[in-house]
């Protein structure tokens, strides 16, 4: 599946009184990587998507995170995000945080390609990915950002 690789600076504000970031923040991080993936894989912005493909969303039904090694300000990190697994109309995405050479956060989440509901259009219901959209995302490819 497509791999999108991007290096961080931990900034002062993602961190906590201790000095180590504050683990929503690398929540943040992760939507942004979604996104970032997103665009180096199909060419468009998530905002571009969703008006090409008449979409509202990608909301996150499920997130989860494995923290190892914690990471402070100043610190470089890796953000890898990949697909993991490609339905019809979601998707899994895996996160791994890499200081150096060692593995410091294995994060999921799984999203859903939404649109208005046809009945209701106050309220969002999946829709199949586009084929063009799942066929980039399917591509073995390494891209860095």
């Amino acid at each position: 599946m497509f791999v999108n690789r991007r290096k961080v600076r931990i900034e002062w504000g993602d961190c906590d009184p201790a000095g180590i970031v504050f683990y929503p923040r690398y929540f943040a991080m992760f939507d942004h990587s979604t996104a970032m993936m997103l665009e180096a894989a199909t060419g468009f912005t998530k905002y571009e998507l969703t008006k090409k493909y008449d979409f509202v969303g990608i909301p996150m039904v499920d997130t989860g995170a494995k923290f190892m090694i914690p990471s402070k300000f100043g610190d470089d990190i890796v953000i890898e995000t990949t697909i993991s697994e490609l339905g019809t109309s979601s998707f899994d995405v895996l996160h791994r945080v890499w200081k150096g050479d060692k593995l410091a956060i294995e994060a999921h989440e799984k999203r859903v390609w939404v649109g208005k509901h046809p009945e209701d259009p106050a309220k969002i219901k999946s829709k199949p990915i586009p084929d063009e959209v799942a066929n980039r995302l399917r591509e073995k490819k390494t891209v860095e950002v």
